[in-house]
């Protein structure tokens, strides 16, 4: 790979008042100053895709809406994403199910991890809930992920606080997305030679 991979980062929820946007600031900070990726910031509630209303199942990539076409574009530049993701309700947010229900081949053979946030459990089970869609998907789950339990607590105004655990956890799955992208490029190019 003769440039560095694109990360994507995904905020996952659209809620008014959602803690996360600034737990994404903050692993957008993080990551930049690795140098490891150029990044992009993908915000759900930017994008606001309409639940799935494409007429030809996504496998197909004929897509028919700018909006559908617009995101296959930005999706298939990217070579790793961190999804930034709430639990809702033991699940995960619907709007992130619908952003990667859109697509399907832009997102194989790319490395994915969480930072995941909620109350007790940190988002865990929200992320679990994703395990078998992204798989599905063909994205290749990092071991490490960043889990937040009582994220609003550490968010004050527009600003997140992280302890020197999650900072470390943070550092190690960028690290490892990192490495992850670059082999899985080489692994896409050999497939596609």
């Amino acid at each position: 790979m003769d440039s560095k991979p694109r990360l994507m980062i995904i905020i996952g929820s659209v809620r008014p008042g959602r803690v996360g946007l600034p737990i994404a600031n903050w692993a957008f900070e993080r990551a930049s100053a690795t140098s490891l990726f150029d990044i992009e910031m993908a915000d759900l509630a930017d994008i606001d895709l309409p639940f799935l209303n494409e007429p030809a199942h996504p496998r197909l990539a004929q897509y028919s809406l700018p909006h559908t076409v617009e995101w296959s574009e930005r999706v298939a530049a990217a070579d790793a994403f961190l999804l930034v993701a709430p639990e809702y309700n033991y699940g995960y947010a619907p709007a992130l199910k619908n952003a990667l229900d859109f697509l399907n081949g832009e997102w194989r053979l790319k490395p994915v991890a969480f930072v995941s946030y909620g109350g007790i459990s940190a988002g865990t089970r929200g992320a679990a809930a994703l395990a078998p869609v992204l798989m599905s998907l063909g994205l290749v789950r990092a071991a490490n992920n960043v889990e937040i339990p009582f994220a609003r607590t550490r968010v004050e105004g527009e600003r997140f606080f992280a302890d020197e655990r999650l900072e470390a956890v943070l550092l190690d799955e960028l690290h490892e997305l990192a490495l992850l992208a670059v082999g899985m490029t080489a692994l896409r190019r050999h497939m596609t030679a």
